[in-house]
């Protein structure tokens, strides 16, 4: 028998139907490709989804959450978002949105009866609410450049969202007679905040108001409880790399009006969200005296009055890195890293010491809390276990599982991962994780690969293994280090290269690969390195610096720190991570960078890049490419059309997977298989 919940939940599917919501469009990945089963591949992996978001009812009683999967067929190749519901009794789990179309960020009305999210089946991203009761969803926005981001007002009869400035007529106008010029730093499109009415579908009267507008750009806000104010975070510019320099929190009337400075000092102040009663504002915060290492920086948390003040600093989370999300009674709640697992902490306004709210090894993330912030729902995954939603108590943690996205996806046989720990040459503690091949049995010698995390201020985790075990199918070990610069582990330990890439950091990668030499599981002579970003700048001065590495794979890495700083769209990432600027510190540069070093090289390289990467240039891997080929080391360049930093595509991913496992076996005289 259908349950209470599920019964609500009949109308809102029915609506959705008539909606276009959940009609047309491809399936998932399956109908491109049937992966083989019974082993780890590529196409395997690109079965496990990843959940982006979740959202609690206000009552508690029922969570949405967003599923983001590969969608394939002979002409299409991109990642889809499509929104789910779960009843927290257990009784039903549906997808509620299909299509072409993605719909993301669910949002409950503060009653409870309507769901707000957005959808890309307009021209532009739009805000749609749901009735629960029966009805189609209706758009509520009609954003012209579209909704980037939205939130409920507490009094359920209006939202505010944000949208990115229009191009003036007279730039379109440009454009069209083909008279267009960029003019670099000094055009920008900002985001400012709006409000809107959440009337019916029918409704032509829907009153919608600018609350913000100016050369600022907003990045963040939240809504005081009694519905009056906005606070927002913005910075200067809608760049990148003023993201990790600069932004203030201003408040303005929820009906329009001034805009108020709420913080204004040196650094980065953001992620603000007013206390329960609404006399307080949380934050995190630079304290006025930044302190950047690349994309990392010290941030605490800290509370101001809403009507203004000084702002007054909490305890110490463990890492100084976490992200404010909310109010548990009288502590803020944040996420962060500590070690290889994510966490949500209390921190409480007082002053007193974070408390726990998860607990155990894996990783918590996407916390959404009902209305009194006693219940919350999770996602979480360990090594062993792929991504679900979660739910618990917040005050007794005790995580009980709500979701089966994976229910279905199969599950080969796993190489075991473990945690472990080594000590660098100086005697700093370096953690790690090693997969070991399936169906390893100690004594073994096998090829190992070193895995480089990006960041720097990266960090590899317990997540779920997918990607290592593709690695540990054909045999292969997958060593995963944390070296010194890493979150997680504190800012003395994040701070620990600043100025030295490529010598404590290395020393403690070699320290770990000699670590699996030493206990009999890696060979000598079957060692693979690769990395991505910072990884990949890595993987560059490692076969500079050394002949141990059989093959090498460096994605999306710096090999001239020079020429990056003058070309990436974070340069002054490189300038704290550096030390300071180019014109003053050139012979660190130069030291640093592998291409300066490149005559040294002589292990085999697979070098790739996307090809609109703006954040390491292309030129990047070019530069090393043809340093490389003119000494005749053997190297591969592979550029990938579209893509920025990262993979934004699952075929092209998937191309990059199996070009990266036939470069090594091709290197270190192994067949495809692994044999």
């Amino acid at each position: 028998m259908q349950s209470r919940l599920s019964a609500l939940f009949a109308p809102l599917l029915a609506g959705l139907l008539a909606g276009g919501l959940l009609t047309g469009g491809l399936a998932p990945n399956s109908l491109y490709a049937q992966p083989d089963t019974t082993r780890w591949t590529p196409e395997l992996r690109m079965q496990y989804d990843e959940i982006i978001d979740t959202e609690i009812a206000p009552g508690g009683g029922h969570v949405a959450y967003v599923v983001r999967e590969a969608v394939m067929d002979e002409t299409t190749s991109e990642y889809r978002q499509q929104i789910h519901v779960a009843g927290v009794d257990g009784s039903f789990d549906e997808q509620f949105t299909y299509g072409e179309h993605s719909s993301f960020r669910p949002r409950w009305s503060p009653s409870g009866d309507r769901l707000a999210f957005i959808s890309t089946r307009t021209e532009e991203p739009q805000v749609h609410v749901m009735r629960l009761r029966g009805g189609e969803p209706f758009p509520v926005t009609d954003a012209e450049t579209g909704v980037n981001s939205f939130q409920w007002g507490p009094d359920g009869e209006r939202i505010a969202y944000t949208m990115t400035d229009p191009k003036p007529e007279a730039e379109r106008q440009r454009e069209k007679e083909k008279r267009d010029v960029q003019v670099v730093d000094e055009e920008h499109r900002f985001s400012h905040l709006y409000t809107t009415d959440v009337a019916e579908a029918d409704d032509s009267t829907r009153r919608v108001q600018r609350l913000t507008e100016g050369t600022f750009h907003v990045r963040s806000f939240d809504w005081s409880p009694d519905g009056e104010t906005v606070v927002f975070a913005h910075q200067p510019t809608p760049d990148i790399n003023a993201y990790i320099q600069e932004a203030d929190l201003s408040t303005v009337p929820a009906d329009s009006g001034a805009v108020r400075s709420l913080v204004e000092r040196p650094g980065v102040d953001a992620h603000p969200h007013f206390s329960p009663e609404g006399q307080q504002v949380a934050f995190s915060s630079h304290g006025g005296e930044p302190e950047i290492v690349g994309l990392s920086a010290v941030s605490d948390v800290y509370v101001v009055p809403a009507s203004g003040g000084t702002p007054e600093k909490l305890a110490d989370t463990p890492n100084r890195d976490g992200s404010v999300i909310g109010w548990m009674d009288n502590a803020v709640l944040v996420v962060e890293h500590i070690g290889t697992s994510t966490h949500v902490l209390a921190v409480p306004s007082d002053g007193a010491a974070p408390q726990n709210v998860t607990q155990g090894d894996g990783l918590h993330g996407e916390a959404s809390f009902d209305a009194d912030a006693q219940r919350m729902a999770f996602t979480y995954e360990n090594v062993n276990t792929p991504e679900e939603v979660y739910l618990s108590s917040t005050d007794n943690f005790q995580k009980r599982r709500l979701t089966n996205v994976h229910e279905d996806v199969p599950t080969p046989p796993m190489g075991r991962t473990d945690v472990l720990t080594w000590e660098s040459p100086d005697g700093l503690e370096i953690e790690g994780l090693v997969t070991y091949p399936v169906g390893y049995e100690e004594g073994d010698q096998v090829p190992l690969v070193l895995d480089v995390h990006g960041g720097p201020a990266g960090v590899h985790t317990r997540s779920f293994t997918d990607f290592p075990q593709i690695f540990a199918q054909r045999g292969y070990a997958v060593l995963r280090p944390n070296p010194r610069g890493s979150t997680g582990y504190g800012k003395d330990f994040r701070w620990a290269n600043i100025g030295d890439w490529g010598f404590g950091d290395f020393e403690d990668l070699m320290a770990g690969v000699d670590l699996m030499v030493d206990r009999g599981v890696a060979h000598p002579d079957s060692l693979a390195i690769m990395g991505g970003s910072y990884g990949g700048y890595m993987t560059a001065w490692a076969v500079t610096q050394t002949d141990r590495f059989a093959a090498a794979h460096m994605y999306a890495g710096m090999s001239n720190l020079i020429s990056m700083v003058g070309t990436t769209d974070l340069p002054d990432a490189i300038f704290a991570d550096m030390g300071g600027e180019l014109w003053g510190r050139y012979d660190t540069y130069e030291r640093h960078s592998p291409i300066y070093h490149v005559k040294n090289a002589s292990t085999p390289t697979l070098i790739y890049h996307g090809a609109e990467d703006q954040r390491v240039p292309p030129s990047q891997g070019r530069e090393f490419y043809r340093a490389l080929k003119r000494q005749g080391v053997p190297t591969q360049l592979v550029l990938y059309p579209r893509q920025r930093h990262g993979f934004s595509e699952p075929k092209q991913s998937m191309d990059a997977m199996h070009r990266n496992l036939d470069w090594f076996d091709e290197h270190l005289g192994r067949s495809s298989s692994g044999q």
